[in-house]
């Protein structure tokens, strides 16, 4: 779950809204046995915060990620907490990585980590783990080693590439209780994760939010989860078992089973590699124990065998890409709730809907609201006319980090990985409008606050950068930081203005040309703050933009009003770069000066985290003709 997803966060209450999500889970999905708190990538980078600190700003801090853990427990969900060893060019903790851990998990009371990008974790890792807080699962995101099992109970079976028949999975196969987790996060169609899981009797991992992209799962492999996740956990103890028979004979092509046995109770899984429905069956089987029935776990009912050459023949109709489960067993093995059970499956199965389209789902720009009208002769004098009345073509950059595009297209191309930079044009239309000549400085914001009384809803972080907040002395003419989009909104309404769109910002900075940055169309030095914390706004008067305004680039990111919305994804497009840059990992956000072109997306989450020491505003009022 990716923590600053409004369905599991309300930005407005700062409340996690964790029993709607767990019903959503339940109704969707069969429901969720664990989850993975997703903190940090890819809103890291963009300040100093480490990604411990973004555990920390979240609402209530650790005591209300702990508590957030505890209802998760009440529901029966256990709670990973995220490691992103990669980390390194950001605040540092005053201990190890692996102390840190420790005590995140001891104070959230987590039950497992997850190992972003690495095959297994530290040595010391576990042993502390098991000192502070025993149990704590390990689980890898890369291919997990044999020789590191012992130490880790889960892994990924990530993008493992499979035949028509479907793999056995190596470290299931050498240890039982070992859990993978199949996982495409980019697929819209998972069938297949799933036949691997079910052949495997391994785990799914639901991704829907992947890093602000939606990737929702279609109908027919949500509804194939359903059926298999309530059988995997009826007969947790059958799938952990020893006696496991990969790739029993089964039939017709297309068609592959696997066959767990334990006392008195034996259980099949099949699955249908073909897009199209058939009666899958399962070939010379054994007639097994006195009083043994024949039950149809996925369509809820029972079935009779027959005899077929030297044993029985068992049919079960598949879907396309479907799946199968028959379960042969005496009443007392079966268990006395199993009618309850059948009932239960019989009501999944009529529910089940075998479309593969997923859903397609774009995002929505929010309205942006107006202000007044000023005649070209009344605008502040603080602003710059921007004079313009066109439709053109406007060029637009974004790094290409998994976290996905401002604007189409919006879903993530699998093959524009890591740090590639996208170019896009698109067609704007502007209009007259004044900008201020610079950001919103120390010092005006707290003219604001004087004159407006304004207190935001959630204080956490608020101007953290004034000390017993009050107006930094030797500071007021830097830009304020610390501030969130709607504390810009505040004053900009308070000032009868509004924030820039996108294009209007783009447009101040580049000029009618066009420019890489506001000088020119090569970075200059002397021309925008060098780095190591904010500078006056008008520092650099030789890196005015064509229009007359300073600070375009490279001393803070800047709040626009560009903000989009597909309901699991709130973000806002932020322009300029700033002062700070992390280095040491192309996992980061961008930082340091960016050029005019250059938009930012960033994944809004609640008050507390989204303020930043890096990102400031500048406001602009509508112009109308004489």
């Amino acid at each position: 779950v990716m923590m600053c997803d409004p369905t599991f966060l309300d930005p407005e209450n700062g409340r996690y809204q964790l029993d709607a999500m767990i019903d959503h889970g339940q109704k969707e999905f069969g429901g969720y046995d664990s989850v993975v708190l997703w903190h940090a990538y890819p809103r890291i980078g963009f300040d100093r915060r480490n990604q411990f600190d973004f555990y920390r700003d979240m609402p209530g801090g650790l005591k209300g990620l702990r508590d957030l853990t505890r209802r998760f427990h009440a529901r029966g969900v256990k709670v990973f907490i995220n490691y992103n060893p990669w980390d390194t060019g950001t605040r540092r903790e005053s201990e190890s990585d692996v102390e840190s851990l420790v005590e995140m998990v001891v104070a959230m009371e987590a039950d497992g980590i997850f190992l972003d990008t690495l095959e297994r974790g530290a040595t010391a890792l576990r042993a502390k783990l098991d000192a502070a807080r025993p149990g704590v699962v390990l689980e890898s995101e890369l291919a997990l080693p044999l020789a590191a099992i012992p130490e880790h109970h889960m892994s990924w079976a990530q993008e493992f590439n499979d035949g028509l028949a479907p793999s056995v999975l190596r470290n299931k196969w050498y240890e039982r209780r070992h859990m993978q987790h199949q996982i495409r996060r980019w697929a819209g169609d998972h069938a297949s994760e799933l036949h691997a899981a079910w052949m495997n009797g391994s785990g799914m991992m639901v991704w829907e939010n992947v890093f602000g992209s939606l990737k929702p799962w279609c109908p027919r492999d949500k509804s194939i989860l359903r059926s298999i996740a309530t059988i995997q956990r009826r007969y947790q103890d059958l799938f952990a078992g020893e006696d496991w028979t990969p790739l029993v004979p089964a039939g017709p092509s297309g068609v592959y089973a696997s066959r767990w046995q334990t006392e008195g109770l034996r259980l099949w899984t099949l699955v249908n590699r073909m897009e199209k429905s058939v009666v899958g069956r399962i070939e010379t089987v054994e007639p097994g124990v006195a009083g043994c029935q024949w039950f149809d776990l996925i369509a809820g009912r029972q079935i009779a065998p027959v005899e077929s050459g030297a044993g029985l023949r068992i049919s079960t109709p598949l879907g396309p890409r479907g799946v199968g489960a028959v379960v042969c067993g005496a009443e007392a093995a079966l268990g006395q709730d199993f009618a309850a059970f059948l009932t239960a499956q019989a009501q999944v199965a009529a529910a089940a809907d075998f479309d593969p389209r997923p859903p397609v789902v774009r995002p929505r720009l929010e309205p942006v609201a107006p202000t007044k009208r000023y005649l070209p002769d009344e605008i502040p004098s603080e602003m710059a006319l921007v004079d313009v009345d066109v439709e053109a073509d406007m060029r637009s950059t974004i790094t290409s980090r998994e976290c996905g595009f401002h604007v189409e297209p919006y879903a993530y191309d699998a093959i524009q990985r890591h740090k590639q930079v996208i170019e896009q044009v698109r067609r704007v239309w502007l209009r007259p409008y004044a900008i201020d000549r610079t950001p919103v400085t120390n010092a005006q914001f707290a003219e604001f606050l004087k004159s407006s009384g304004y207190r935001p809803r959630h204080p956490e972080n608020f101007l953290k950068h004034w000390p017993g907040h009050k107006l930094p002395f030797g500071r007021e003419d830097h830009p304020v930081v610390y501030v969130d989009l709607d504390d810009a909104r505040a004053y900009a309404r308070w000032a009868g203005k509004r924030l820039p769109t996108e294009e209007e910002w783009q447009y101040a900075a580049a000029g009618p040309e066009g420019l890489n940055y506001p000088w020119g169309d090569r970075m200059e030095p002397g021309r925008c703050n060098p780095g190591g914390g904010t500078t006056p706004v008008m520092a650099f008067p030789e890196g005015r933009s064509p229009l007359g305004c300073h600070d375009m680039c490279g001393n803070t990111w800047e709040w626009t009003e560009s903000q989009q919305s597909d309901g699991r994804t709130r973000f806002c497009v932020l322009k300029g770069g700033s002062w700070f840059a992390a280095v040491g990992s192309l996992w980061y956000a961008d930082g340091g000066p960016r050029p005019t072109h250059h938009a930012a997306k960033f994944l809004l989450a609640w008050p507390g985290l989204d303020r930043c020491g890096t990102i400031g505003f500048r406001c602009v009022v509508n112009v109308a003709r004489k």
